[in-house]
């Protein structure tokens, strides 16, 4: 089990630095929106680079946070019902979900877009649009943005399933999740 709870770890610790730079995604985002309405409709000037960039930045947001709301529990959960149990059977809710749900939906995105995305990657794909941006890096940000899910997803189970054989106590946020 100490290897295991090394590994979410160090899953944790990724997933904490990728969530780092998506936070500043969201500055980002707002500032190239605000410029770009600015430059369209104060100086009548448009440009497709500026608008795909924006959706690049909000979809890498949404794809590559996901692993980081799942680590800070910010996901969404039904805890109407969910907080009514006992914090054992929460954790085992968690491990049902994570083992059915979370991880076999993950491996299938991912199963599912990499040949796409290789494709993309390989071609060089770049958007139709004049002026448009490269498309190929988007669309390996899909698998790789499900793949850092997964690992959240096993290292959420590790810890879970830590808690459960009782080699772990939760920590103080996670604790209040499952009350």
């Amino acid at each position: 089990m100490r290897f295991l709870l090394g590994l979410s770890r160090a899953i944790d610790t990724l997933t904490e630095a990728v969530g780092r730079v998506t936070v500043w995604l969201v500055l980002l985002v707002a500032l190239v929106s605000a410029g770009n309405a600015i430059m369209r409709y104060g100086f009548n000037y448009s440009s497709n680079a500026y608008l795909e960039a924006q959706w690049y930045m909000f979809s890498l947001i949404f794809l590559l946070g996901g692993s980081y709301a799942l680590k800070h529990n910010a996901h969404v959960r039904i805890d109407l019902v969910f907080g009514r149990f006992s914090r054992r059977t929460q954790a085992w809710i968690e491990v049902v979900g994570t083992v059915f749900f979370l991880l076999p939906m993950a491996v299938g995105v991912i199963y599912l877009s990499w040949p796409w995305a290789q494709s993309s990657f390989l071609g060089r794909e770049m958007s139709p649009d004049v002026g448009g941006l490269p498309r190929w890096p988007i669309k390996l940000a899909l698998p790789l943005g499900f793949a850092l899910l997964a690992l959240q997803g096993i290292s959420e189970l590790i810890k879970r399933l830590a808690y459960l054989t009782g080699h772990l106590q939760l920590q103080e946020e996670e604790r209040e999740v499952l009350e």
